[in-house]
């Protein structure tokens, strides 16, 4: 497939997938460090340093950065996870060394100056604000506060407006220098690449970085419990959540067709059972979410604030009953949907460097396709029963809800549901 790692003496690994049907690559850093690596009084940092990349570095303004790459035809852009941030950039396949030398730019070199920064702290505050006026965004950190109270991961990774207002450039510098070390540090291209010539323009750029020795992730704990936002709204947007495990667990593929099963299509069990036979809403999913050492299973649904407590009792209903009711024809459906998006990626240059480098930064290596789809394939109807149960029988969820709450039932009751 024409994928190649290399690595440098820094540290820094270099990954790639040449597509030679394309012409454009798609390039990206990847950093190991997030949400997850900050301090409680350094909530929202590694977001607010992500946006500060691109305001500015010793030889390029704000400005020079965003028509460097465009005046090229190609694109930028950064985004800041949990557990590691990533930015990147697609362009023509005579532009690499371009997007390489921007990237690396602004990943080494920002200057944090006054004017930019007090600027971009508006930009997140507004960014803040309105995930605040989003429901369903806002219910996704409500339900990771319940779920890991006072730990990194119940924290919200924009941080909170005080301590972005109070963040100063010495602050950021001392997390980047921190956590932004060769050591922790995966480049990955795909496209119209030349291996080679990416591992030679990786060290030129990126060969300087020092190596530092790499901290653990504070455990995570799933705690559970139950946090609520009242807001005047037409519906109550809720999710249901349940302990689950770390992407290197050998049930991780389990609990994505167990996920697909439940909530990932219209043919799914709780979008029958919820909205097809019962009409309680119009959107329902489940999704799995993988950590370093923990995950969280869960369900998503938006319905009137009168049905909420049907909508969570039928909701209770479909979980608990799944383990006695697999069947081989949802597992088959549910096999096939996973398999389709993880070999999906192989028709997209941003969708593969993407992938990769996760792999990357995820496992220390890339995973062939075929070992990926045998390891789906070898998932059968007894392996979900068995996981259903253990993540819906005798577990305390954790609840998010915004919205009119009047008929919200206490959390006593909707974990009773579960015991």
């Amino acid at each position: 497939m024409g994928l190649r790692t290399s690595a440098l003496a820094n540290g820094v690994t270099v990954v790639s997938h040449d597509m030679p049907h394309l012409k454009t690559v798609s390039l990206g850093i990847y950093v190991k460090a997030g949400a997850r690596s900050e301090r409680e009084s350094e909530n929202g940092i590694a977001h607010l340093l992500e946006h500060m990349a691109f305001k500015g570095t010793e030889r390029r303004s704000a400005r020079q950065i965003a028509e460097e790459i465009e005046s090229a035809g190609g694109e930028m852009n950064a985004a800041t996870g949990m557990e590691s941030t990533a930015y990147y950039a697609r362009v023509l396949k005579e532009d690499l060394a371009l997007a390489m030398d921007v990237l690396s730019d602004i990943l080494i070199h920002p200057v944090f100056q006054a004017p930019e920064l007090e600027r971009e702290r508006e930009v997140i505050l507004e960014e803040i604000s309105a995930a605040e006026d989003t429901p369903d965004d806002l219910v996704f950190d409500l339900l990771h506060e319940a779920a890991y109270p006072d730990q990194p991961l119940g924290r919200p990774i924009l941080g909170t407006s005080d301590r972005v207002m109070n963040f100063s450039a010495s602050d950021i510098i001392k997390f980047r220098d921190a956590h932004y070390s060769g050591n922790r540090i995966v480049v990955a291209a795909a496209g119209a690449v030349n291996h080679d010539a990416l591992v030679t323009q990786a060290e030129v750029f990126l060969g300087g970085l020092r190596a530092v020795p790499t901290a653990e992730w504070t455990k995570a704990s799933f705690v559970g419990g139950i946090r609520t936002a009242t807001k005047p709204l037409g519906q109550v947007h809720v999710v249901l959540s349940f302990p689950a495990m770390g992407y290197r667990d050998e049930n991780i593929y389990t609990l994505q067709i167990l996920s697909g099963l439940l909530g990932g299509g219209m043919s799914s069990r709780l979008f029958q059972d919820v909205r097809e036979a019962r009409g309680l809403c119009y959107s329902i999913f489940s999704f799995a979410s993988a950590f370093d050492d923990t995950g969280i299973f869960g369900v998503y649904a938006a319905t009137s604030p009168r049905r909420v407590d049907e909508l969570l009792n039928v909701t209770a209903d479909t979980l608990t009953n799944i383990s006695e009711q697999v069947t081989e024809q949802e597992i088959a459906r549910s096999r096939a949907q996973l398999k389709a998006s993880l070999v999906s990626a192989l028709e997209s240059s941003s969708a593969r460097a993407d992938q990769i480098a996760r792999q990357q930064l995820v496992f220390g290596r890339i995973p062939e396709m075929d070992e990926l789809v045998s390891r789906v394939e070898a998932v059968d109807m007894d392996a979900v029963a068995r996981l259903a149960k253990r993540l819906f029988h005798g577990t305390a969820p954790a609840v998010g809800a915004v919205g009119a709450l009047e008929n919200l039932a206490t959390y006593d009751n909707i974990a009773e549901r579960f015991a």
